[in-house]
């Protein structure tokens, strides 16, 4: 494919623009792995910095191998459950939905396998999930069966009115035995 470039900017969000059936990762990967050439010359960097009238030439974005949506039989651990959602302790260990190169079940799987409806509001691989925890770490989860169910709580966890908790085990000695750490969170 190609395209002209009508202003400056980065190559990557160039692209994700030029390109919107696919995500922005996707094209960072394509870019990254295979790619693109900009006035004939090769980049494999995302943040590459465009000119106004230059030209870019790329193929599609590598295809995604398809997610492993296969109901699994895996107990959860159910805090709160009525018609429109559930709220699942996750496990460590345990991945929120499917990615490209995993083999364990992860969580989708675990609600697949159980009898009741999931929101489709996130999409097709990730049926029911309103956010997400790390797979190493463990925490609860607001599930949607509905997808009335699932805007709303995605707007109280965009509007800040959902209240979310962090706890972290810490192995040291410190000066006071009670204390608060207000900062952003990072991997």
């Amino acid at each position: 494919m190609r395209f002209e470039v009508d202003a400056k900017g980065r190559l990557d969000k160039f692209l994700a623009a030029a390109m919107p059936q696919h995500s922005r990762s996707k094209i960072a990967k394509m870019i990254e792995e295979v790619g693109v050439t900009v006035d004939g010359e090769a980049v494999t960097k995302t943040g590459y910095q465009l000119k106004a009238g230059s030209v870019v030439e790329s193929g599609e974005p590598i295809p995604t191998p398809p997610h492993n949506l296969e109901p699994a039989d895996i107990p959860l651990d159910i805090v709160y459950e009525d018609d429109a959602m559930l709220v699942v302790n996750k496990p460590r260990g345990m991945a929120v939905h499917p990615a490209p190169g995993l083999e364990k079940p992860t969580l989708v799987n675990a609600l697949l396998g159980r009898s009741h409806s999931l929101s489709s509001e996130a999409g097709e691989f990730r049926p029911g999930i309103v956010h997400r925890l790390d797979k190493d770490t463990t925490g609860v989860l607001m599930i949607a069966k509905t997808d009335a169910a699932h805007r709303h709580l995605a707007e109280q966890i965009k509007e800040k009115t959902a209240e979310r908790r962090y706890f972290a085990v810490i192995r040291d000695r410190f000066e006071h035995e009670f204390f608060t750490i207000r900062a952003e969170l990072g991997r």
